[in-house]
């Protein structure tokens, strides 16, 4: 095995050259530039500055959608599921479409088709696993019961709507034939008919003296719907680009612990992407709206689980890797478990909080197969 010395934003590193046609291993020196840790310090404070300010158009969005759902008449749990989580979910499921689009690498394609299945696999554990234990730091801090009272059936009904369709584009990524691609307006026909039923039911209401002002316009007691739909459309602009800027900071910073690209990739983008929704989901419930934080979510995995898939079908083979089947089976057993929760018609937070165990533990198997991979 050859090693030769070589250089990179002023750290030294060996590349090893193993056998096999471009098989290449690095292995970085003790010697590290200036530059190593200025960039280490400037995506650090880029991550936390990005993060900050996610939080904060959070914030501005979840206000604007509930008024925009007053407006248009909806009811909480339908703004939750269909405008809160179309809003936060259109800009992965744009990146999947570009990344399988117009990718120009085969590589390129798998991060699309990833992504696609790395969205579901969040949302299931992470993202709801943060709405329990803020549920549970809330009821702590009030000395109430750490349970919330929620349409447990409705919930389920959409965990069962996931997994069916869910299993429809896992069962789609491990066979070949040549009329796949026409699915994909399948996946798309069953958003619609998802969308249709969650605006045809009618439920609750938003009490204009629940909601807080319009960020916009604090002091109109009635904003009209234009200034609705301002605030919500400006907020989704800075999360999108908050948000991108956060994926490459942490992928940055992944590289500078010393982690492999592709594992950090793999274990941090899915999480930093679903941002949005999950700091949605935290506002609502500081602000008493559990029901309007789980629907967000909910409805967001529904999105995952369609659109997205269809952009794959029609643009790729849909043939999915590895470590995309393990991100789908842990997914299964996360909306499984979910569906075991929602059982109660009281939802209890310790319980939710432990759905993100599964995240753990697909980590754990992720990072024990790459390690145990031959090199090259």
């Amino acid at each position: 095995m050859a090693k030769v010395a070589a250089t990179r934003f002023g750290e030294t590193y060996d590349v090893a050259m193993h056998p096999g046609p471009g098989a290449l291993a690095r292995h970085w020196s003790v010697s590290p530039g200036p530059w190593s840790a200025t960039l280490e310090i400037t995506s650090v404070v880029l991550l936390l500055g990005c993060a900050a300010v996610i939080y904060l158009s959070c914030e501005a969005f979840v206000n604007g959608v509930e008024w925009l759902g007053h407006r248009l008449h909806l009811g909480q749990t339908a703004t939750g599921t269909v405008l809160a989580a179309f809003g936060t979910a259109l800009p992965e499921s744009v990146v999947t479409l570009v990344a399988v689009a117009f990718g120009s690498s085969p590589a390129q394609k798998e991060i699309g088709i990833g992504a696609a299945l790395g969205g579901p696999l969040a949302l299931s554990t992470v993202a709801y696993a943060v709405v329990g234990i803020a549920i549970l730091l809330k009821a702590r801090r009030l000395g109430c019961r750490p349970e919330v009272e929620v349409n447990a059936r409705r919930l389920r009904r959409d965990q069962l709507w996931f997994l069916v369709i869910f299993a429809a584009k896992i069962t789609l990524g491990v066979v070949v034939f040549s009329f796949k691609p026409w699915l994909g307006i399948v996946f798309l026909a069953a958003y619609a008919l998802y969308t249709w039923r969650e605006l045809s039911r009618e439920e609750v209401g938003f009490d204009e003296e629940d909601l807080h002002p319009l960020k916009i316009r604090p002091r109109d007691p009635a904003p009209a719907l234009g200034w609705a739909i301002l605030q919500t459309g400006a907020a989704l602009l800075v999360i999108f680009a908050a948000s991108r800027v956060f994926v490459q900071q942490l992928e940055a910073v992944g590289s500078a612990l010393g982690l492999d690209p592709q594992l950090a990739a793999l274990l941090f983008s899915p999480i930093a992407t679903e941002l949005p929704e999950v700091m949605n989901a935290v506002i609502w419930v500081r602000q008493g709206k559990e029901r309007l934080a789980l629907a967000n979510i909910s409805g967001a995995m529904m999105i995952q689980a369609t659109v997205p898939t269809a952009f794959g079908l029609f643009f790729t083979s849909w043939i999915l890797s590895a470590s995309s089947i393990l991100a789908a089976i842990v997914t299964v057993v996360a909306v499984m478990f979910l569906q075991w929760i929602f059982c109660a018609q009281r939802v209890n937070s310790f319980k939710l909080a432990l759905v993100g165990w599964l995240y753990a533990v697909f980590a754990a198997i992720l990072i024990a197969q790459r390690m145990g991979a031959p090199p090259g």
